[in-house]
């Protein structure tokens, strides 16, 4: 296993300390994706095993990985299934502690505040909110309590193709740094994703990406998760293991456009491209 840096402490100093010193690092963070549930839509059920979730953390770490960001509940816009904080923490229990000595933070992608102290109990260094703040009122406090960063996501219930999309967005994060202001949560500890496929149409997310520059008035670091996601087969048809090309090709223009961070399914492609793409432009 090649990790990249020693394994942060889990103090609320050392968690404060996290997001800094992974922004200071020299090149684009790359968040690798692992799903712990069996309907997640790239790849639900092929790593609620335990030995196969290790597996693939640890590959996930060896390819390059900043950043692990685990779920174990699907949060997919369409057809998902929502489960209790109980199994969510049961499909957690075996994989989470055991990853947290990997030598990567650990990213605990959850709208439950509850699992999410959960997970920090046991090793997780960020928090990953897929509802920006705006469901679970305990979840901003959370994170303020225990000194920890972020990332806040745009989402709606439905997508609206006539709204304008960055508008919308906007909006969206002016209240979610609101509601971290009334719990103490610092804004240095925040990192904005604009939620490419939640509540979008493929346009408005296409859009979203195409305008992400936008985002830089909020002062914060740009994460983006465009792996795999659908809007890619509305121009080129496919399957969500086929979008691998579509996937580099949005993560490499949202990099272009401000972004910070990439949320990959396929970190050693990803990485691969990013460095390339640095290198050529080193060269100019």
């Amino acid at each position: 296993m090649n990790a990249r840096s020693p394994t942060p402490g889990t103090s609320q100093d050392a968690r404060h300390d996290i997001l800094p010193a992974l922004l200071a690092r020299p090149h684009v963070l790359v968040m690798g994706v692992l799903n712990i549930t069996p309907d997640s839509f790239s790849d639900g059920g092929e790593y609620l095993d335990p030995a196969r979730a290790l597996a693939q953390a640890e590959r996930l770490v060896a390819d390059g990985a900043d950043i692990l960001d685990i779920g174990a509940e699907s949060t997919r816009p369409y057809g998902a299934t929502p489960i209790s904080a109980d199994e969510e923490i049961a499909r957690l229990t075996p994989i989470l502690p055991a990853v947290a000595r990997f030598g990567v933070p650990i990213s605990i992608d959850t709208m439950k505040a509850g699992v999410a102290a959960w997970a920090l109990d046991r090793g997780a260094a960020v928090l990953n909110d897929v509802w920006g703040l705006h469901r679970d009122p305990a979840m901003a406090k959370l994170a303020a309590a225990r000194g920890t960063p972020i990332v806040v996501m745009h989402n709606r219930d439905e997508a609206d193709p006539a709204i304008d999309i960055m508008k919308d967005i906007a909006a969206f994060f002016e209240r979610s740094l609101a509601i971290a202001g009334e719990a103490g949560l610092p804004r240095d500890n925040i990192v904005l994703d604009p939620g490419i496929g939640f509540g979008k149409t493929p346009e408005q997310s296409m859009i979203a990406l195409a305008r992400l520059g936008e985002l830089s008035q909020f002062g914060r670091p740009v994460l983006v998760g465009a792996s795999r996601k659908r809007f890619i087969a509305s121009v080129s048809p496919s399957e969500p293991r086929q979008r691998i090309g579509g996937s580099l090709a949005a993560h490499l223009l949202a990099v272009q456009n401000g972004a910070r961070i990439v949320r990959a399914h396929d970190v050693f492609e990803t990485v691969q491209a990013l460095r390339v793409t640095a290198a050529i432009g080193d060269k100019r």
